[in-house]
C-alpha cells in the first residue's frame, strides 16, 4: 500500500482527496493536516511515502515548508488551484516532484501518487514541457555552471540524465536505449548521488540550465 497524507487547510477538500485516493485499492490516506506545522508532524510521524501538500495554506504556505518535509523522507505532491508559474518554480526548487491542480481528474490524481512514490516526476500537463524548460534564464553563467556540475558524469550516465530531463520515465529510456530498466535504474540512482540531487526533476532543471537538449 502506498501511505499518503493530505495536506489542506479545508476539511471538504481534505475528504474529498482522502475519498478519490482510498478508492483505490492500493492507496491508504493514513494522515491529514490543515496547516504546514502539522504536515511536518505526520511527515516525521507517520513516514508516509507521499504527501499531497496545499500550495496556499493561512499561516506558513505549502511552498514554504515543502523542502522541510520532503526532507523528513516522503514524496511531495503540491496541489494548488492556481496554474503560476511562480508557484511551480518555488516547489521544484524545494524539492517537490508532483505538482498538480486540484481540478484534476480523480483517476489521474490516483496515477500521480503512482507515479510519484515509484521515483518519478508527475507535473500537470498544462505546466510540465513550458515549465521545466523555462524553469530560470539560462544566461552564459547559469549554463556554464550546470555543465561544470553535470562533469562527473560518464557518457552513459549524461546519456541517460538528458532522457530524464525529456520526461521518460526508467522503462522507456531502456527501450530506447536498449538496455534493462534495471540497469536505467542504477545509472539514474549514480547520478542523482553524484550531483547531489533529490530527485529527477532537479535532474532534468539541471541538464536544462546546460542547454543540452
Amino acid at each position: 500500500m502506498i501511505r499518503v497524507v493530505v495536506v489542506d487547510d479545508e476539511q471538504l477538500v481534505r475528504a474529498g482527496l482522502r475519498l478519490i485516493l482510498e478508492a483505490a485499492e492500493d492507496i491508504t490516506v493514513v494522515g491529514e493536516a490543515a496547516d504546514a506545522a502539522g504536515a511536518l508532524e505526520q511527515a516525521h510521524r507517520l513516514r508516509p511515502e507521499v504527501v499531497l501538500l496545499d500550495v496556499r495554506m493561512p499561516g506558513v504556505d505549502g511552498l514554504t515548508v515543502a523542502a522541510e518535509v520532503v526532507s523528513a523522507g516522503p514524496k511531495v505532491i503540491m496541489l494548488t488551484t492556481f496554474d503560476l508559474d511562480e508557484y511551480v518554480h518555488r516547489a521544484l526548487r524545494a524539492g517537490a516532484v508532483g505538482f498538480l491542480l486540484k481540478d484534476t481528474p480523480p483517476r489521474e490524481l490516483a496515477a500521480a501518487v503512482r507515479t510519484v512514490a515509484a521515483g518519478n516526476a508527475m507535473l500537470a500537463p498544462t505546466v510540465t514541457r513550458r515549465l521545466i524548460s523555462s524553469f530560470a534564464e539560462r544566461g552564459p553563467a547559469r549554463r556554464d555552471t550546470a555543465r561544470q556540475r553535470l562533469a562527473p558524469l560518464t557518457a552513459r550516465e549524461l546519456e541517460i540524465v538528458r532522457e530524464v530531463a525529456r520526461g521518460l520515465g526508467n522503462a522507456e529510456i531502456a527501450r530506447r536505449l536498449t538496455m534493462s530498466e534495471a540497469t536505467v535504474k542504477a545509472h539514474v540512482s549514480r547520478a542523482l548521488a553524484k550531483l547531489q540531487a533529490g530527485n529527477r526533476v532537479q535532474l532534468a532543471i539541471l541538464v536544462h540550465d546546460a542547454d543540452l537538449l
